[in-house]
């Protein structure tokens, strides 16, 4: 995608929208949700490998729209894990529960008997691993008969927005982003035992992407929990103020899901909130990470 968001004004940030990659693309169909984030991919079956001029099409799409979708998708859990390792190594979750001798394959489900669901609140997933993920491929098979959208937020456009004088005085800040109360307790219902520790990691304020080199904001409400170097006042000033700058409507997808639908994000630049409005209904999938590196 071709744009360019501009800093905060009396009014907000703006963006202006250039024309995209969509004629670049010979083997997939594209179309876009928003101008900032979200990409709908058509003409790729999953079920097969894919072809390298598909799967580097692929790649480019997420590369470009961040988080990219493939509608009508029934394939096997083999199938949805042998997608995911042609990006990487996959990720085994640190608290979730897993599908039987699979423990790459996170088991997403919410019921009436449910507690919570999975993903309420602005996050990057595992965002507390020393190297937290860079993918996630979330297949939804069921769907309550309305509601279960899934909110995505560009991080790039969130750091491009700030303000130059903004942008220095968070370069070289790190922040601490714990597990720890995040985890602890969260899947007793579901009969999964605590571990004794869970992870806990210190990441930079602004993170480089290691694909597009572009700066994106990598801090998140569920995961950071302070600024490294900072008075707790302050800290908490900081981060209430950026975690309220990267919810900007402008920053974001929203996306109705549909049984046999995949949604697959790049967790480095991009940020996701899942909507719990559904109850008693049923949601329920499965969700393969991919391994990232340390963000640097």
């Amino acid at each position: 995608m071709s744009f360019k968001v501009e800093a905060r004004t009396a009014k907000g940030p703006r963006v202006r929208n250039a024309s995209g990659r969509a004629s670049d693309f010979r083997h997939i169909r594209i179309r876009r949700v928003t101008p900032l984030i979200g990409t709908e991919i058509e003409g790729v079956d999953l079920s097969r490998p894919l072809a390298d001029e598909v799967f580097t099409e692929v790649r480019q799409a997420l590369e470009d729209g961040l988080v990219i979708f493939f509608r009508g998708q029934d394939i096997t859990p083999e199938q949805q894990l042998a997608f995911g390792r042609r990006f990487g190594d996959l990720h085994a979750h640190p608290a979730a529960p897993h599908v039987p001798g699979h423990p790459e394959l996170m088991i997403i489900e919410a019921d009436e008997n449910s507690e919570r669901a999975n993903g309420e609140g602005w996050h990057s997933d595992v965002s507390c691993d020393e190297e937290p993920p860079m993918g996630s491929i979330l297949l939804i098979r069921q769907c309550p008969p309305e509601g279960g959208d899934t909110l995505f937020a560009n991080m790039y456009a969130a750091y491009d927005a700030l303000s130059d004088r903004m942008k220095a005085h968070l370069e070289g800040l790190t922040a601490v982003h714990d597990g720890e109360h995040v985890y602890r307790g969260l899947y007793a219902n579901l009969g999964v035992a605590d571990k004794p520790t869970y992870p806990r990691a210190i990441h930079p304020v602004v993170r480089i992407h290691p694909w597009t080199g572009r700066r994106s904001l990598y801090v998140n409400p569920a995961f950071t929990t302070s600024i490294v170097g900072l008075p707790r006042d302050e800290s908490d000033a900081l981060l209430r103020y950026l975690y309220q700058h990267l919810q900007h409507p402008l920053f974001q997808c929203r996306f109705r899901w549909e049984p046999n639908t995949i949604a697959f994000w790049d967790n480095r630049c991009a940020q996701h909130h899942a909507i719990w409005d559904y109850w008693p209904h049923r949601r329920s999938g499965h969700r393969v990470t991919i391994k990232g590196d340390r963000p640097v």
